[in-house]
């Protein structure tokens, strides 16, 4: 038992002579050596291993692996690797190492890896007869570990990279050959030359040299008053800024009768005089042709032919578009009213002499005139309402224009006569409220206020036989209300007209016996229905399609009647070449007005005299084409 104790203790005692033998080589000729790819990582500790000569001739896998000394290559005994020398592994170690390190040292490190993956590989190839010797990585002897368990902290290395599972290995393996392609992809070089390449493009941003001032050089003159100071050179104290007060375009005139002043003429001169003088004399022409038949479709056709237009009936009355015209029915002379968007009422004298210019203007509202009518019980007064919120009446004998309505609050769109003697009105407002109006009562309020049913309110007509009915155009619906039934809080219509898609520009009753009622609306459909039974429905009879679609710059359509033809209505037209248009009430074109040179524009606004083949029409410029025979 002491013989085999000591043995033991022998052997123990070389096999630590060896490790640190081998250690020492190991530390003093390999400095670093690392196990894994150098792109990726390198292992944290460094496995303890030593390196000796081995040879694959005289090696069988069931034989313990000791290592052999090349000095005995010729001897058959085995020497156990217990039993070499201390100074017999040096000078091997020495005698190969150095020579191949130094040699190929880019190439040993991935010997080593791959070899160290595996050691048994190696002898698996016995075929290949190798008679050089290889130099490989072998772990320490188990048998010495088995021995030498306070050893084991010396190899701490080797055991971390020999318990790598084959998905670590194959992991280490991708990551060095993913390296390898991208480092052969030379991607950095190529992004480099790109760099270079964009810096050549972009010319270096050349800055301007400010010229340098010279110093006896003068500097530009600068004004006093810019530079607020005196003569004296003392500065000035600095001025309070005032608010400035932004003018209204369309300031609001004041109340009460204003003075029948024309603007483009003086107000002394003979030829304004001569003409109040003249219309104030004319007297009133003959009633209506209400008893009176109608002439002929062929005789209507055959003096329609014969009005014509020439450069002489052709002039500018207002200032911007015109949104009302009016007729005067004398049979005598010849006098065309147009009320205009800038406030104007333009006065047409046609039978004026040849030296005068028979166009006087005067602005007697200041916002436009969208109704103007002559009045049917004295032809000297003519009436106007505008946006503004007043109507004002001009009397050509006292040459002033008075007051009849006034409402700041409001804005008017359009009235009527109730009454044939002119001395009731109704008057439609914007946002759909009826005011009824009585002239003979003193003041300018409204006798009754109305609220109706719509929103807005665009055109009122009264029905010319029954006065107490009369029609009114909304925004999509057209009513007809009785005088009789009108509440102040709120009244409902009769009927109502609900065929219309669009907006309505206007609905008038045929002038003499308002058994017919015309629209216009937005959707190029003008309807004529048959209102000659006031009933609970009115029927339509006819849909004649016309382009309505005026725009935004030009005065919207409105169909009327022929004061003289009931069944006709006349409306302004969009078609090329310029024209007006007069359909039948059956939708059949009956006539249209061509004027040629003298006609180069759209006539929005139309008006046909009572009793004589005259027409006027104004367009978006402020002139008036008349067609006369």
């Amino acid at each position: 038992m002491s013989g085999s104790r000591a043995d033991s203790e022998e052997k123990a005692g070389l096999s630590r002579q060896r490790l640190q033998v081998n250690e020492y080589k190991e530390n003093q000729n390999i400095t670093c050596v690392s196990l894994r790819p150098v792109q990726t990582t390198v292992l944290g500790k460094t496995p303890k291993v030593f390196l000796v000569p081995f040879s694959l001739s005289n090696y069988k896998p069931d034989q313990p692996k000791h290592p052999k000394s090349l000095l005995d290559k010729n001897s058959n005994n085995e020497v156990a690797c217990k039993k070499c020398k201390k100074t017999e592994i040096r000078k091997t170690c020495r005698r190969i190492l150095t020579p191949r390190m130094a040699a190929t040292s880019s190439k040993a490190e991935s010997t080593l890896q791959k070899t160290s993956l595996d050691v048994y590989t190696e002898s698996d190839k016995q075929q290949h007869k190798s008679t050089s010797d290889t130099v490989i990585l072998r772990e320490v002897d188990r048998e010495s570990s088995q021995d030498l368990d306070s050893d084991e902290d010396t190899t701490p290395g080797l055991d971390e990279f020999s318990g790598l599972s084959p998905y670590e290995r194959k992991r280490l393996k991708n990551i060095s050959e993913n390296a390898n392609f991208f480092a052969s992809l030379q991607l950095s070089e190529s992004a480099a030359r790109l760099r270079e390449m964009i810096k050549r493009r972009q010319p270096p941003a050349s800055k301007r040299k400010k010229p340098k001032k010279r110093e006896n050089e003068t500097g530009c003159r600068r004004s006093m008053r810019l530079l607020k100071v005196d003569p004296s050179g003392v500065s000035l104290p600095a001025t309070p800024t005032q608010p400035t007060l932004i003018e209204d375009e369309n300031p609001m005139l004041p109340p009460g009768p204003l003075e029948m002043t024309p603007e483009n003429q003086d107000a002394d001169s003979e030829l304004f005089k001569r003409f109040l003088q003249t219309w104030a004399e004319v007297s009133k022409t003959s009633g209506k042709n209400t008893e009176k038949d109608l002439p002929n479709i062929k005789s209507y056709k055959a003096n329609l032919n014969g009005m014509v237009i020439n450069e002489d009936t052709v002039r500018k009355v207002t200032k911007g578009s015109v949104f009302s015209v009016a007729l005067h029915p004398s049979e005598i002379r010849t006098l065309v009213a147009a009320g205009a968007k800038s406030g104007q009422v333009g006065l047409w004298d046609l039978t004026h002499q040849s030296k005068e210019d028979g166009v006087y203007v005067f602005q007697p509202h200041s916002q436009p005139v969208s109704c103007l009518y002559f009045s049917p019980a004295n032809p000297a007064h003519i009436l106007s309402l505008s946006y503004d919120g007043t109507l004002r009446c001009g009397d050509f004998s006292r040459a002033i224009f008075e007051e009849v309505y006034r409402d700041e609050r409001s804005s008017f769109s359009s009235f009527d006569f109730l009454g044939e003697d002119a001395s009731t009105l109704i008057v439609g407002h914007w946002n759909g409220n009826i005011s009824l109006v009585d002239r003979r009562t003193p003041g300018t309020s409204y006798e009754k206020l109305i609220n109706s049913s719509l929103r807005k309110i665009r055109t009122v007509h009264v029905h010319p036989v029954h006065r107490q009915y009369f029609i009114t155009a909304g925004l999509r619906d057209t009513h007809i209300y009785d005088t009789r039934h009108l509440n102040p809080r709120g009244s409902q219509p009769l009927i109502s007209l609900t065929e219309h898609t669009k907006s309505i520009a206007s609905a008038y009753f045929s002038p003499l016996t308002g058994n017919k009622v015309v629209t216009t609306c937005a959707d190029c459909k003008l309807r004529i229905f048959d209102s000659s039974c006031i009933s609970s429905e009115i029927p339509l009879l006819t849909t004649i399609r016309h382009n309505t679609i005026t725009g935004r710059w030009l005065t919207r359509f409105q169909a009327v009647w022929d004061p003289k033809q009931e069944d006709c209505i006349i409306v302004g037209s969009m078609a090329h070449p310029r024209r007006v248009e007069i359909f039948h009430e059956t939708g059949k074109q009956v006539h249209s007005f061509f004027g040629g040179e003298c006609l180069v524009s759209v006539c929005s606004i139309n008006a046909m005299h009572p009793t004589r083949y005259i027409l006027a029409g104004g367009n978006s410029s402020g002139k008036v084409h008349v067609f006369m025979s």
